[in-house]
């Protein structure tokens, strides 16, 4: 049976919990910020690429679509902006 897809990255799981792991381990956030700070374009076919990646190699669902979220430039900003205040101190 089909699941029917989020209607919203909040509700993608794995989403939120990509953005928790960026605001407690600084490897995860350095990584994240580096995808984010890349031009739109540049960006889109790293995750792109990452995906494809990730569906050859099996990798589990939840971070699959979690990634995949980011080719959204308004999802990617929001994620920046989060991540960024994260890095400020404002989220933990």
């Amino acid at each position: 049976m089909a699941q029917t897809p989020p209607g919203s990255v909040a509700e993608v799981e794995g989403f939120v919990n990509l953005l928790r792991a960026a605001c407690n381990d600084p490897k995860v956030h350095a990584a994240l910020e580096r995808l984010l700070c890349m031009p739109d374009k540049k960006r889109q076919a790293v995750v792109h690429n990452w995906v494809t990646d990730m569906l050859v190699e099996g990798a589990p669902r939840d971070f699959v679509q979690a990634v995949a979220c980011l080719m959204d430039d308004a999802v990617a900003e929001k994620a920046y902006e989060v991540i960024f205040q994260c890095k400020r101190g404002e989220l933990r």
